[in-house]
């Protein structure tokens, strides 16, 4: 099987060395609320400086200006974060290409990192722009790509950069292609795998996928309710969507390794706790906010006996306090079975939001940084950015 071209057999020492990271954090009041994603790069650019490269330059988006310019994305943010991580002086250009950020490159001195405004300003990043690509790559001898989370988007810094430029894997992406490659090529069995979330439009092919590698596979959170409303279950108010009845209700027709909740978490307001009580089926007027005790106890003693498990998206309205229970106690379980040995990858945003929140985030094998990238991978799609960087 081919592998990407790895920086462990990259020639570093004086070059400029260009990396593509993923530094759209979470932004909220104006400061970082999460720097998750800025601490994920840390191991491969403090190994490109031990190496001795003349400049390392950082290049990434943040949010979606749609090729405009826009102060509230503005990288300059990141600054502050990233000098402590790595414990270093960090210079920021307020652009990414043109001739005043080529000569301030020039002008830094050896061994120094510099981290060039948000790349979504330019339209042209968004559209693979031949030019601009050439421009960027102009700006460095090699080209690192660290972020995984935008390996499924064929941009500017993700696959033009690739054509004119020697370009390597750093590790971040290196560890996310591994535990996802493990989970589709060779799972230790049995094989869970926990799916949760709003829609079942977004996550159908990697349903399809995970039903014929996972020997179980446990459904919750929104997506629930198409299915239970396929089957003929009462669902209240609760959120569903009509045009994926027939799919779901054939889904769970032929799969007999789907399993869906048996008892749920209802409110009359899915925004703040309003009558909350726990039903086996959900009365008009109701919402389902979450897994019951029942759904919970079932899942858990169905995880722990797993030695492979992969989970996207919550099992209820975590942000909200009151309805995050049953995730909490998934988040628990998966934790708890990763300590009795089993693999456990957690992909997507929102789990990954859930995990932090469980505080159990430490005892995962591997927490995806990338929502869409990492369950494009999972469905077994090609990735542009991570094809790009393929040996020969």
């Amino acid at each position: 099987m081919k592998s990407v071209k790895s920086i462990l057999k990259a020639d570093i020492k004086g070059k400029r060395v260009l990396v593509r990271v993923d530094f759209n954090v979470p932004i909220k009041e104006k400061k970082i609320s999460d720097n998750t994603r800025i601490l994920a790069h840390g191991e491969t650019i403090n190994y490109i400086l031990e190496k001795g490269a003349k400049k390392v330059i950082l290049i990434s988006h943040l949010g979606r200006p749609k090729g405009k310019i826009k102060p509230e994305f503005s990288l300059k943010i990141v600054c502050g974060e990233l000098k402590k991580i790595l414990a270093r002086d960090i210079t920021f250009f307020n652009d990414c290409v043109g001739d005043e950020v080529k000569n301030g490159i020039s002008k830094l001195q050896d061994n120094s990192v510099c981290l060039l405004e948000n790349l979504r300003f330019h339209p042209e990043e968004e559209k693979n722009d031949e030019s601009f690509s050439k421009e960027l790559a102009e700006l460095a001898d090699l080209f690192v790509q660290d972020a995984f989370a935008v390996s499924h988007r064929a941009h500017a810094s993700t696959v033009g950069v690739t054509k004119f430029l020697p370009s390597v894997a750093g590790f971040l992406l290196m560890k996310e292609v591994k535990y996802l490659s493990e989970l589709l090529l060779n799972p230790v069995r049995p094989f869970v795998a926990v799916l949760g979330g709003a829609k079942v439009s977004t996550k159908i092919s990697v349903m399809s996928k995970l039903l014929k590698k996972a020997d179980i596979l446990l459904v919750g959170g929104a997506m629930s309710y198409t299915f239970l409303k396929a089957l003929g279950q009462n669902i209240g108010s609760s959120l569903y969507e009509e045009d994926f009845i027939g799919n779901a209700k054939e889904t769970a027709d032929v799969c007999k390794n789907l399993f869906l909740p048996e008892d749920h978490v209802i409110s009359k307001s899915p925004e703040k706790p309003d009558g909350e009580r726990v039903v086996k089926s959900i009365p008009d007027g109701f919402f389902g906010v979450d897994i019951g005790p029942e759904t919970v106890s079932k899942y858990s003693s169905i995880i722990k006996r797993a030695k492979t498990i992969f989970w996207n998206g919550p099992m209820g309205i975590f942000e909200v306090d009151d309805f995050s229970k049953g995730t909490q106690k998934i988040a628990e379980a998966i934790a708890e079975a990763t300590t009795a040995g089993a693999i456990s990858v957690a992909g997507g945003g929102d789990s990954v939001a859930a995990v932090k929140k469980a505080g159990v985030s430490g005892k995962f094998s591997h927490i995806s940084t990338g929502g869409g990238a990492s369950l494009e991978f999972v469905e077994g799609k090609t990735l542009p950015g991570i094809e790009a960087l393929m040996e020969e």
